[in-house]
């Protein structure tokens, strides 16, 4: 596991003192001392601060050591990726180790969805009509409309697949954008170790090895990258992230204040489970990826997952309404 925080916790350089009070100064070297000495003190108040990032270190340090207690009582393989959007500082655990994603792919089709919606591909208010045809299970709102009537919009289809993880949504948008145009915009990206390669529900596929795949690191580059505006425009961004946090039953924001907003999509599989996303904590949004497979009880996975959410959240809280000597002011506090 590898903990990366850009704090530095070197001390400045001190300055010799030049000045002996026994001998004479010539008006030179008085004004050369009076000089070196204002330099001094104009350097020691600039660089005063530094050693304050060492208590950052120590918080991410202990976030490390969280992480790592967690993994070692799952009986199962973890991977993990968090990194603070304010900073850029992020902490790692087998962060280039592929896992299979399942409905955590979903993140890939719904950015590709908006990218080609402001390429002028096709509009997220196009109208699909809802085909027999098209239903497969675990698609619990599809399932329940009208085939050869019902009407939605592709946005309607997108909210259904993030929001419940409607499989049949999802398969119908898939074919709506390609799922070679998914893996352009994510070879673009160089995210080359995340590939769209099967529908949903598609067991043939899943058996013949082309699984739906990524690594804790290159979904959190993708759900950077977008956050950052590297993939959408500022409007599609917000709306790509209002639809992203549709989902509430996952394990990201399970044990985190219902008040507080999150972008993420979990996935399922048998001995599989995933949660990536973005949590909005004030001032200090971070994105967090935690993938687990090879469990021996699916339960033991989810929980891990949450409890490395809330590790997370709890340091991040912190040092949102922390100063920056750590004194943590919340609303109603008084001063002592």
């Amino acid at each position: 596991m590898r903990i990366e925080p850009r704090g530095d916790d070197t001390s400045p350089p001190q300055l010799a003192s030049c000045y002996n009070p026994c001998r004479q100064e010539t008006p030179t070297v008085k004004r050369s001392l009076c000089f070196v000495l204002l330099v001094a003190t104009s350097f020691a108040q600039t660089a005063a601060p530094l050693p304050l990032l060492g208590k950052h270190k120590v918080l991410w340090q202990k976030l490390e050591s969280s992480i790592q207690e967690v993994d070692q009582h799952l009986d199962g393989v973890m991977g993990v990726a968090i990194k603070d959007l304010a900073t850029g500082d992020h902490v790692f655990l087998r962060e280039d180790e592929v896992f299979a994603q399942a409905s955590s792919i979903k993140i890939t089709v719904l950015a590709n969805l908006y990218l080609q919606a402001e390429q002028g591909k096709l509009k997220l208010n196009d109208l699909y009509t809802v085909q027999a045809s098209d239903l497969v299970p675990d698609s619990d709102i599809m399932g329940g409309l009208t085939p050869g009537v019902t009407r939605v919009t592709l946005r309607d289809l997108a909210t259904m697949m993030v929001a419940v993880s409607d499989n049949s949504a999802t398969n119908v948008l898939i074919d709506r954008v390609g799922m070679q145009n998914v893996n352009a915009m994510l070879d673009s990206l160089a995210l080359s170790r995340t590939r769209l390669r099967r529908k949903m529900m598609d067991l043939q596929a899943a058996k013949e090895g082309r699984e739906n795949i990524s690594t804790p690191r290159e979904m959190m580059t993708l759900l950077d990258a977008i956050y950052h505006g590297k993939v959408l425009n500022k409007e599609s961004t917000t709306d790509f992230f209002k639809v992203l946090s549709t989902n509430k039953d996952s394990w990201i924001p399970r044990d985190l204040p219902a008040d507080l907003k999150i972008a993420n999509k979990p996935g399922a599989l048998e001995a599989v489970r995933n949660d990536s996303g973005i949590v909005f904590v004030e001032g200090r949004p971070y994105v967090i990826c935690v993938m687990t497979s090879f469990l021996r009880n699916e339960r033991d996975g989810e929980e891990a997952i949450s409890q490395v959410s809330l590790a997370t959240w709890r340091m991040f809280d912190r040092l949102s309404r922390a100063t920056e000597y750590g004194r943590v002011v919340s609303p109603g506090n008084g001063s002592r």
